[in-house]
Order: C-alpha cells, then structure tokens, then sequence
C-alpha cells in the first residue's frame, strides 16, 4: 500500500493545536481503497480523496493510507480522459477499512459480476463501503443497498429509481447509514468527508481541512443537489416558478394548463403571457422540453423498452413519442440509445 508521505505545512498556531488534540493517541492508519470504474468523474474522485491528504498533513500525522483499485487491473480512465493505474489487483486487497466506489459517465453499462462479488467480500468484512457520484449504482448493482438510505447525482437519479425501485433513493448531497456512505458527487465528497473526518479525529482537524481548500461553507447532508428553480432558470417570477415546479414533479402524468395556472396564481392567458416573457417558450414547449430530457436520460441509462420509456416520460402514443422525440435530438429513441452505448472515440 502506498506510504502516503507527510508534507508539512507552514508553522501555524491553528495547525500546532489541529496537532495536539489529534497526536498521541496511537492510531493504526485507516487504510482506504478507491474503486474507479472507467469514465469515474474526476472532480468527485479528488473531493474524496484529497481531504484524507489533507488530514495527514495538517495533523501531522499518518491518519490514512490509501490505494487505488480497478475492475480488470487495468489503467482506469476518467471521462475526461486522465488515466490512473491500480496499485494492486482486487484479488490481492484483504484489509481495508474504508472502500469508495468512484464511477461517471453511465454507470448502469457497468456489469462487471466479479467485481460485485468482491465487493459483496468486502462488505462481508465489515469494510465501510461508500460510492461516489455514479459509484452507488455500482453498489446497487452489487445487491449492497438494499434496506440502506443512498443518494446518487441527480443525472442518474431517473435510470436508478427504474432499476432499484425498492432502494430508498433520496435526492441529498451525502448520505450515511449503517456503514453505507452515499455521495451524490462533485464537490459534494468534500462535504461528505468533512463529516467523516470529524468523526473520526475530531471537528478542529475536520474544519482545518476544510479550511486549506478554502471551503468556508460546509454543506449538510441533506441539502440540495441543484440550485433552486430560479438561480437554475435565471429568472425572478414567482408564478413562472411556481409553474415549472409543478411541471418538474409530474413528469409522467403531466397535468393540465388549467392546474399550471392554478398552481401559480394565474389566468391560463396569463400565465403563457410569463412564460414568452421570462422563458421565451409557450408553457406546452416548455413542458415537452423537461418530458422529452427525462426520456432522453432513460434512453441513455437505462435498458427500459422504448413505448415504456415513453410512458414514463408523459407520452401515452408510442408513435407521438417517436416523433417529439427525433424532432427534438435528431435521432429516434432506438436510434440515439445505440449511439450512446457504442464506445466513444478518443480525438
């Protein structure tokens, strides 16, 4: 396993106190696997495991040591093309403490049954497993979230609720139960590990590593993964908010102009007066706009027939479907399903 040597800081006063609570205690280092199934997010993979570097440092002490795991042994590339090379095979790796699952891209194409039987291993042990980003479907996929509370990045939230109906799936930034740890990705694994930290060692190191990547707002839990409809739209009315709101929760059974305009307060007439005004969009083009980006991420990440993906997307013709939906990407559902699953290539 790799050393993971110390680089100390500068002489701090906040540093020598961070030292003196967490020295002497005669710790072993909690030894830290990362998983990276190719096309893992990098931006996530760093959050997790930058603040374990961070904690060494800023102790001054060896609190973790880690090592980096593929599925075939290979080198594992990222979705934007960054390559990292394990430091042992799965086979080899007996004595983890913590396990992080890092995966991207469309983690529903990963099916990998050795790599989940491992995992299965590794839960057997009492390991704590976690999985970032796109790693909890991987962990889903290894039958390790049964009965546990997870999260997932909102991108994949569609594809996952198809597949792993009876997983308690909640849309939070991190989420920790009984020795799951689920992340929903980004910058969200620095939150997530912050908590873990300060379990472990205390909340002076835990806010010292937050503090050397200048994160001065630590984010619980359960906050929200996306910003909130009008800092996402980039508008200020409240009944056009109010509208789309109503739109983003019935996606599959789409409701009526009437209770959109009910729902904000306003005349039917009225409320398509706002949305040309702030939205530039009938409230109908709006509405198909969502339905047919929801099809779009079941299409891509999921292996659902076509006419149900339709269904689920608030279309109840197969045919209108089709046709909404070429006239919009370019591409019939069938047609940019294959596209999305053929290997991309490398300029």
């Amino acid at each position: 396993m790799p050393t993971n040597d110390i680089d100390l800081p500068p002489h701090d006063m906040r540093f020598q106190r961070v030292r003196a609570v967490v020295s002497g205690r005669g710790e072993r280092p909690a030894h830290v696997g990362f998983l990276l199934v190719p096309g893992f997010s990098l931006i996530s993979y760093a959050c997790a495991i930058e603040p374990f570097r961070a904690a060494n440092r800023l102790s001054g002490e060896t609190l973790y040591r880690w090592l980096h795991l593929t599925p075939n042994g290979k080198t594992a590339t990222a979705s934007n093309g960054v390559a990292i090379a394990p430091d042992a095979r799965l086979s080899d790796v007996v004595d983890l403490d913590m396990l992080f699952v890092c995966a991207g891209g469309d983690p529903s194409l990963f099916a990998d049954k050795p790599t989940f039987a491992w995992l299965r291993r590794q839960a057997s042990r009492d390991v704590l497993i976690g999985g970032v980003s796109g790693g909890p479907f991987v962990l889903a996929r290894a039958g390790l979230l049964s009965g546990y509370r997870c999260t997932i990045h909102w991108e994949h939230v569609d594809a996952f609720t198809e597949a792993f109906p009876n997983v308690a799936l909640r849309r939070t930034l991190y989420e920790s139960d009984r020795g799951r740890l689920t992340c929903s990705g980004g910058t969200a694994a620095l939150d997530m590990m912050h908590e873990l930290i300060k379990e472990r060692h205390g909340v002076l190191l835990a806010n010292a590593v937050s503090e050397w990547y200048l994160q001065t707002n630590i984010r619980s839990g359960d906050g929200p993964q996306r910003m909130a409809i009008g800092q996402r739209l980039g508008i200020h009315s409240e009944r056009v908010l109010a509208a789309v709101d109503a739109m983003e929760r019935n996606l599959e059974e789409p409701v009526s102009r009437r209770r959109l305009a009910d729902a904000a307060g306003v005349s039917v007439r009225q409320l398509e007066r706002l949305f040309q005004m702030h939205i530039g969009r009938t409230v109908g083009e709006y509405y198909r706009e969502l339905r047919l980006l929801r099809a779009r991420s079941l299409i891509h990440e999921t292996a659902l027939p076509v006419l149900e993906v339709g269904v689920a997307s608030g279309f109840v013709s197969a045919s209108h479907f089709s046709r909404s939906y070429a006239a919009r990407f370019g591409l019939s559902p069938r047609a940019d399903r294959a596209r999305a699953k053929r290997p991309a290539r490398r300029p």
